[in-house]
């Protein structure tokens, strides 16, 4: 065990600290009691994610943590979105010293997800000039810091506090915390779960969410709290649907694609309607650096893929196909335009809130004959939500860009769950949980929910604010 604070809490304590009212910053504090150590309190955080899509973002992200980090014990990491470790460098930064633990996949595809990020830290802090949010020396001291606990193994994290690890089903090696906490000198024990963020199963990929059965307090995102998505079966005839009529018009086909597992499901997807010649064999770019490297990791612990999945694999790169250009220097992502039409255009960012989809949109987004797709949640305030709503003109490098392109979205791309799946998900422990609080989501949505689980299972759901701090009882 690490060291600890010297002022006592007697109870168990949690304050959001981020990831309420957004979809971003996900930022969690447990504090309580150790057993045989009275004058002391472990000190807990999970996830410590950037705020991201909103114009006050780069503000909120810059601003001190509302505990020391100097004074935490453990960092738990849910999975390896920048809304879940996007801040680790700056938790660093700020003095924490404790340890961070995590699954092995999501260890792997951090390392790639904040040398990334570095690069755009730096950059925007130049541009804005001010301070960037963290150098090199702080995200190379997050790796000295970080161990690894695979899923399903009993694992003590200090004296009255067991760690056991489930999947999530949202990327790879994402994960649920079950967190059991035994009182000094009580039998009874209380299980706090954090679920991260929860898939979208079943996936043509991953492994499905594993069930919660017995958490007596359950701190559950709602992304999608408010709304369905599609079947798998409907978002895949979309899909094959928007491609051919996109070829039909010789026109070009822009996804703008989140880098870690959006990217990998896409190509799976696309390359199944290739291998079975439901679609004709059009250029596909792969035009991100970050999610051609991520995509490697993918094939490198394709072992942590479902069943099926996994034997495909064994039988053929689900990630390759013939027609698939994959453009990692900036010279052959220029040189995309030149290549004749109709093709596939799969670039980052997922939101087009920069990366090198913004340059294809600059360039093909004034085309009639041309389509953008949105297959991942488009945050409020985000150039992707704006030309989704409609936009009929945008502003991309201080041009105003007149949308005539089709705008086409498929909600059931989303790695989230969707309402009624979310209901259910708690259902499944609803003869043991006290209290559910309803976080990482829009307002709107994680209040629908809240309702939904209050009418539908009547249970004591709460949306609880940023800053707020509860007892556990």
């Amino acid at each position: 065990m690490e060291k600890h604070t010297k002022s006592k809490t007697e109870k168990l304590k949690l304050t959001f600290c981020g990831g309420v009212g957004a979809v971003t910053g996900a930022n969690f504090l447990l504090e309580g009691a150790v057993q045989g150590h009275a004058d002391k309190t472990l000190k807990l955080l999970v996830d410590c994610g950037l705020e991201q899509g909103t114009h006050e973002a780069s503000e909120k992200n810059h601003r001190a943590f509302i505990y020391d980090p100097s004074q935490i014990d453990y960092l738990l990491v849910t999975h390896a979105h920048m809304d879940h470790i996007g801040k680790i460098p700056k938790l660093i930064k700020d003095g924490f010293e404790g340890v961070i633990y995590s699954t092995p996949e999501t260890l792997e595809l951090t390392r790639l997800m904040l040398a990334d990020a570095l690069k755009l830290t730096t950059q925007e802090a130049e541009r804005n000039k001010v301070e960037a949010l963290y150098d090199r020396e702080d995200l190379n001291k997050v790796f000295t810091l970080w161990k690894t606990i695979p899923f399903h193994k009993d694992f003590n994290l200090a004296p009255g506090y067991d760690l056991y690890l489930k999947d999530a089903g949202h990327v790879l090696g994402s994960s649920m915390f079950e967190l059991t906490y035994t009182a000094e000198g009580e039998d009874k024990k209380r299980k706090i779960v954090f679920t991260g963020d929860l898939g979208n199963s079943p996936t043509p990929l991953l492994r499905d969410t594993e069930e919660v059965t017995d958490a007596d307090y359950l701190i559950m995102e709602s992304v999608y709290g408010d709304r369905n998505h599609e079947s798998r079966d409907v978002r895949l005839q979309k899909l094959e649907d928007v491609i051919e009529d996109n070829i039909a018009r010789k026109g070009v086909l822009l996804i703008p694609v989140f880098s870690l597992e959006k990217t990998q499901e896409l190509l799976y997807e696309i390359h199944k309607l290739f291998e079975k010649k439901q679609i004709p064999p059009v250029p596909v770019y792969l035009d991100s650096p970050l999610a051609i490297r991520l995509t490697e990791v993918y094939r490198k612990m394709s072992e942590n893929f479902n069943e099926a999945a996994r034997a495909e694999f064994h039988k053929h790169d689900l990630f390759k196909f013939p027609t698939l250009h994959v453009t990692e220097s900036a010279e052959a992502s220029q040189g995309i335009s030149a290549a004749p039409s109709p093709k596939i255009i799969m670039a980052g960012s997922g939101m087009s809130n920069g990366g090198r989809i913004q340059r294809h949109e600059a360039h093909y987004l004034t085309d009639p004959n041309n389509t953008i797709v949105f297959i991942g949640y488009q945050s409020v305030g985000t150039m992707g939500r704006t030309i989704q709503s409609g936009a009929k003109e945008i502003q991309l490098f201080g041009n105003n860009i007149q949308v005539r392109a089709h705008i086409e979205t498929i909600d059931g791309y989303s790695s989230h769950k969707d309402s009624d799946h979310l209901l259910e998900f708690v259902s499944f422990t609803e003869k043991t949980v006290k209290k559910v609080f309803v976080v990482m989501g829009e307002t709107k949505a994680s209040l629908f929910l809240v309702q939904r689980i209050r009418d539908y299972l009547g249970l004591n759901a709460v949306h609880p604010e940023e800053g707020d701090t509860v007892v556990l009882e």
